[in-house]
């Protein structure tokens, strides 16, 4: 049989065997690497409230290995896991009011990792004495709040106040804890939120409808950079409708998007806000989780999702106890981006217009990293000191039926306008804000010229 036809094909895959190179800038994140050291300037979620008792919880973030813990008195620590005396783990440490205590030699820890006893050796011995005096178990702050346990790893001279975005309460909506651990590179996760179109396809046309008949239509893809704030609309039409879809990522890590259930486009909705409220963190360079508030209520999902299975399927479009052969059939976002491999040849990417928002954001780490090394600490979520944190992450639907032949213009038109109304009403005080937004886009709606102004 001759090979003539198989020569004029052009097979390429011998010409490019070769594995494209990985990112080192963006995707090794431990002790002492660029953007390692750039994410430790910001406060994590490490835990669920859930999941720290007074048995120690072994847990590994940024490479490092840490142990999480709540004394008997109701405080939470976070410390090394090992003893600085023999190195034995601290997960197996024993919980008491004042802190923990290594199982080992008794060596007793407070949750800012003061050494207060050493039962084994005299306690008037010079050498014990000065080892209380002058070192510690390493150890970082936490604040717990509404679920989540938070931490900074950072430099403590360059700790930062903890942020409050206005997502954290919105009336009439309940948030419920939960957490999606993902075998891949944090950059992989966090990339999907610049993506908008991949909605389109992973989840309404590749595995078949994963939220609503609406999701599979592909609109007009824009994107705003505003500061370290990052958006992504995908603006559909829905028959008379025109939704605006909007992923919202605020750097380094907290994302945003629309509701996964409560809005398909086929009835108007005024800024109902995200699914999740949500944090990427890497665990280790292979590993990273997802740790999140599920949003339910009249602007958020409905009440029905408040489960595990619910929670999976609003981060990832599938729940995540299947066969393989279910993920091949219809894979979601684990399956997407766990499937580019631990660590994503990056290097290997053809990145198109549409990704643009993956780029910009990516440029504008790597750009903080960079400065970071020069001495410059890199810019916080709040503009103002002790001001909550307008997001943007939201569904709005109108009705809106064509008016002229290029539609595409027509969608783009109305994604503008309704994006530069939220901005230019956003210093007014949140309760006032929320209203007037929503206010504007009735009238918009109503008077058929979406124009808000």
């Amino acid at each position: 049989m001759g090979n003539s036809k198989f020569i004029k094909q052009d097979f390429r895959g011998y010409k490019q065997s070769e594995v494209p190179k990985i990112d080192e800038i963006l995707a090794r994140t431990s002790a002492n690497t660029p953007c390692g050291e750039y994410l430790r300037r910001y406060w994590h979620p490490v835990a669920l409230t859930s999941e720290v008792s007074e048995v120690p919880k072994e847990i590994r973030i940024l490479g490092e290995d840490l142990v999480i813990f709540k004394t008997k008195k109701g405080n939470f620590g976070l410390v090394h896991k090992a003893c600085p005396h023999r190195r034995a783990s601290m997960g197996y440490g024993k919980v008491e009011n004042e802190g923990i205590r290594c199982c080992y030699h008794g060596w007793l820890f407070s949750n800012n990792g003061e050494i207060l006893e050493t039962p084994g050796e005299d306690p008037e011995s010079k050498q014990a004495k000065k080892l209380r005096e002058t070192f510690k178990l390493g150890a970082y702050p936490v604040i717990e709040f509404n679920g989540l346990v938070f931490s900074y790893l950072g430099p403590m001279d360059k700790i930062p106040e903890f942020p409050h975005y206005d997502s954290f309460k919105i009336p009439g909506n309940i948030s419920s804890p939960y957490r999606i651990d993902y075998n891949c590179n944090w950059i992989q996760v966090l990339d999907a939120i610049m993506d908008p179109l991949h909605t389109s396809f992973l989840h309404g046309q590749s595995s078949g409808i994963q939220f609503s008949e609406g999701f599979a239509e592909v609109g007009e893809i824009e994107f705003y950079e505003r500061g370290i704030q990052y958006l992504g609309c995908n603006t559909r039409r829905i028959n008379d409708n025109v939704w605006v879809r909007v992923n919202e990522l605020i750097l380094p890590n907290f994302t945003q998007a629309g509701a996964a259930f409560a809005a398909d486009g086929t009835k108007s909705k005024y800024f109902g806000r995200s699914s999740f409220t949500r944090w990427v963190v890497p665990i280790d360079d292979h590993h990273c989780v997802a740790i999140a508030w599920a949003n339910f209520g009249e602007r958020g999902d409905p009440i029905e999702y408040d489960n595990q299975e619910g929670y999976e399927r609003i981060e990832a479009g599938e729940i995540s106890n299947r066969t393989k052969e279910e993920k091949q059939r219809s894979p979601g976002d684990a399956e997407a981006v766990e499937g580019m491999g631990s660590i994503s040849s990056h290097k290997g990417e053809h990145l198109m217009p549409t990704d643009k928002g993956v780029m910009i954001y990516r440029r504008r780490i790597r750009k903080l990293i960079k400065e970071l090394k020069e001495g410059n600490d890199p810019p916080q979520p709040q503009k103002i000191e002790g001001q909550i944190v307008r997001t943007n992450g939201q569904d709005t639907v109108l009705k809106a039926p064509k008016k002229t032949n290029n539609d595409r213009e027509y969608l783009r038109s109305i994604c503008l306008s309704v994006m530069n109304m939220q901005f230019e009403l956003e210093d007014m005080p949140l309760e006032e804000r929320d209203a007037n937004i929503i206010k504007n886009l009735n009238m918009m709606e109503k008077r058929g010229n979406f124009d808000w102004r």
